[in-house]
């Protein structure tokens, strides 16, 4: 309730779609309005009608667009019969719907309370049932997410579409198997950056390319000079303003094609297409791009949302197995951000190799959904988003202590959460971590070859540092993040010195 249905509905009605509302359709059957049907029959009385006339539409519903009461779904008819249908779930906090709704004396919300005891029970249904989930931003949300909600209708069973909102920008994040070559975000010419690994394997299924433009695997493509080699290959190859990017591969491709399309004559759409586990479940949402310098990651870089997201988590099962290990630390970041059901799900799911390609893909979607909901709430860095960074503030130091060769981006993050743990007094969490890491087969200690005091040099040029200091993400439990925490230098130092341990 107060998600914003009925609006929602006039919008899929302007598009020419047949529409029913059940709450009409309700009151209708029943010859009262809902809230006297509750007082008259009571809830128990009042769902178990539901469920038959709902439950009786849903069954032989062919096409249109079916409007459900908040609260249809706890019936066991209509979760069935809502199996052959395109779920939407239009998405809003407790806080926004009680504000929406305050007032109007709804039956079972006559008190915030109430609405936050109803969303306990619900959500984890709508979570369950969802093959769309629209953050309800404004009126108009649906009208411009339809196109892509309908797309769901030809593409490949258990894909799922997340509609991304942020203040500058909002986009389809479509997750699911076997999606390259299905289905497009945009109209116009692409033009594709890759790297040299993945172009074989994968880039023929984004065609029509205009042109395709390859660089070499690895962080050390991330550099200004490979940054201009590429935005000379896109104006060669003749790409306009009114074209856009396709940036296929794993995180690094991902932030430097972004940068370069943010670049190309002041700005051109990308749709992300990202082939790792890092990039599927945390870069390629929420516009960050950027290239390295020698003195730090992504020194150099812009916000630059993209146009939409295509995570084809088929394209997980060619990655080696080290680089699934590396990536999956992403995961357990995530995990340990999310709390609650997700961090549960990260316990629970084990060595990344053998997690199920569903379980897998459930996960990759809950990891995307966190990661677009922070940025919706704070695009540009300001506050909630910080906590992206635990554990990057050491991991990014190791990074650029060793060139940027010695680790991969996911090894050298586990090892800055076990420091950032440290940090936090939080040791049984650390230990959990650690033996999560341990399962993996990611590095639990830094190599000796690794100058400490070059790590602790490069944390002190993190690009985060305000004048006050570097500032660390510290969390002492799942889902309690605590951003912008000055550290003591020598318990850093320490935390640093653990890891050689």
């Amino acid at each position: 309730m107060g998600a914003g249905k009925t609006t929602a509905l006039r919008a899929v009605a302007d598009a020419g779609l047949e529409t029913t509302e059940v709450d009409e359709l309700m009151e209708a059957e029943l010859g009262m309005p809902i809230r006297r049907a509750f007082e008259e029959l009571g809830e128990e009385g009042f769902r178990a009608r539901e469920a038959e006339v709902v439950g009786e539409l849903l069954e032989r519903a062919d096409g249109g667009a079916i409007a459900l009461g908040g609260g249809s779904v706890l019936s066991e008819r209509v979760r069935a019969a809502l199996a052959r249908h395109v779920v939407v779930w239009l998405e809003v906090s407790a806080e926004d719907a009680w504000r929406r709704i305050e007032g109007t004396q709804r039956p079972l919300a006559r008190t915030f309370e109430d609405v936050q005891r109803l969303f306990a029970v619900r959500e984890p249904v709508y979570e369950e049932l969802a093959d769309a989930i629209v953050m309800a931003a404004d009126t108009g949300v649906v009208s411009r997410a339809l196109p892509a909600i309908l797309a769901l209708r030809e593409l490949p069973a258990g894909t799922s579409l997340l509609w991304a909102v942020s203040d500058s920008g909002e986009y389809p994040v479509m997750v699911g198997e076997k999606l390259l070559g299905r289905w497009w975000p945009l109209d116009g010419r692409r033009f594709c950056v890759t790297d040299t690994d993945v172009a074989g394997l994968y880039a023929e299924r984004l065609e029509p390319l205009e042109a395709r433009v390859e660089v070499e695997p690895g962080e050390q493509a991330k550099t200004l000079a490979e940054a201009e080699r590429v935005l000379r290959e896109l104006t060669e190859a003749g790409m306009l303003r009114s074209d856009h990017v396709a940036a296929l591969g794993g995180g690094v491709v991902g932030d430097l094609a972004g940068f370069c399309a943010h670049t190309y004559q002041r700005g051109v759409p990308v749709v992300q297409v990202p082939t790792t586990v890092v990039a599927q479940v945390d870069s390629a949402y929420g516009g960050k791009t950027g290239v390295d310098l020698p003195q730090g990651k992504n020194y150099v870089g812009a916000y630059h949302q993209p146009a939409g997201v295509l995570a084809d988590v088929a394209t997980l099962r060619s990655l080696p197995g080290e680089e699934l290990a590396a990536g999956w630390v992403e995961v357990v970041k995530t995990g340990l951000l999310a709390g609650g059901r997700l961090w549960d799900e990260v316990l629970a799911a084990g060595p990344p190799a053998g997690v199920p390609d569903e379980e897998r893909r459930r996960i990759v979607l809950a990891c995307a959904r966190f990661k677009c909901a922070v940025v919706a709430a704070d695009e540009r860095d300001s506050g909630a988003r910080q906590t992206l960074n635990l554990g990057h503030t050491v991991g990014h130091a190791i990074e650029a202590a060793t060139g940027y060769r010695r680790y991969r981006h996911g090894e050298a993050v586990g090892l800055g959460l076990l420091a950032a743990l440290s940090l936090s007094d939080a040791g049984e969490l650390r230990a959990t971590v650690r033996g999560l890491l341990a399962d993996a087969g990611l590095p639990l200690v830094l190599d000796g070859s690794v100058d400490p005091d070059a790590v602790l040099a490069s944390i002190q040029r993190d690009k985060k540092r305000t004048a006050a200091g570097v500032t660390f993400v510290l969390l002492a439990e799942p889902g309690a993040p605590r951003p912008g925490q000055i550290v003591d230098p020598d318990r850093v130092e320490r935390a640093v010195r653990e890891l050689y341990e």
